[in-house]
């Protein structure tokens, strides 16, 4: 019987999902989400391909360890995934943070595994306000969100579903599905929860992403409020050579979650293409 899990970088426990056979897609879900969550394209794409997910150190069933959320961490993590299961041609997909866990891997180790790359919703390039990223989100207004986050998690996320969802513009979500969410993002340490977020949010990968060499698709919502499109979608579209970028109107931060029909076949076709 096969174990699901291996080392991460420095010895940390991780977890992971394979399912079905055929060309690899790796899955890296965002901040606070885990391997679970993307049973909208697990399920469906693993019937004619190799699906695999991990869950980052300290989310979901992987070890909850107090460091490592750092995007060189992390890369290497993903790296150790790629490693131990001797995965070639891979298409990474990546939501949320997880956007910059790619941009890191493959500056960091190369193209030898990967053949292209899907970012969806990604925090990428860089969120945070800087002296030459104006357009970017305040210091103090991220210090401020991360700590009512903190002080009472469970409440934050159950009150910012509909951002998420975008049900607030016509976006049909069950109840079900809302609550089941939040629960997962909950399966995460408070640790990961806070560190995860820092990383994703003030990270600068805009160098990083103007070096890509690699087939990349950009899906991303126009109504975005973690990652606001005009900071992070078009922006990320501008800086990676060649690649091909699709705004999906009306939709938020889950697009994978509420329009996962589409997004499957932006996949597929991008693959066929690619």
């Amino acid at each position: 019987m096969t174990v699901p899990y291996f080392e991460g970088a420095d010895g940390t426990s991780l977890f992971y999902t394979d399912w079905g056979s055929g060309d690899p897609v790796v899955f890296i879900a965002g901040a606070w989400l885990s391997s679970s969550s993307w049973e909208f394209q697990m399920l469906p794409l693993s019937e004619s391909m190799r699906c695999v997910a991990v869950d980052r150190r300290g989310h979901g069933k992987s070890d909850w360890v107090g460091h490592g959320y750092d995007y060189d961490t992390l890369a290497d993590d993903l790296a150790a995934l790629l490693d131990h299961l001797d995965l070639r041609d891979v298409t990474l997909v990546a939501h949320s943070m997880g956007g910059g866990e790619v941009i890191r891997y493959l500056t960091r180790h190369g193209y030898d595994r990967v053949s292209r790359a899907v970012m969806i919703s990604v925090t990428a390039p860089l969120a945070i306000r800087t002296a030459d990223n104006p357009g970017g989100i305040p210091q103090e207004l991220f210090d401020a969100a991360l700590a009512v986050r903190t002080k009472d998690r469970p409440q934050w996320m159950a009150q910012n579903t509909q951002a998420f969802f975008a049900t607030h513009l016509g976006k049909k979500v069950s109840s079900e599905l809302i609550e089941w969410t939040v629960q997962r993002c909950l399966d995460c340490s408070a640790k990961a929860a806070v560190e995860a977020v820092k990383t994703g949010f003030c990270t600068d990968l805009r160098a990083e992403a103007a070096a890509l060499r690699l087939p990349t698709l950009i899906l991303h919502g126009d109504a975005d409020a973690s990652a606001p499109v005009a900071i992070c979608g078009r922006r990320l579209a501008e800086l990676v050579p060649g690649s091909v970028y699709k705004e999906y109107p009306g939709t938020g931060h889950g697009i994978f979650m509420t329009d996962a029909d589409e997004v499957n076949q932006d996949i597929l076709d991008f693959i066929a293409k690619s």
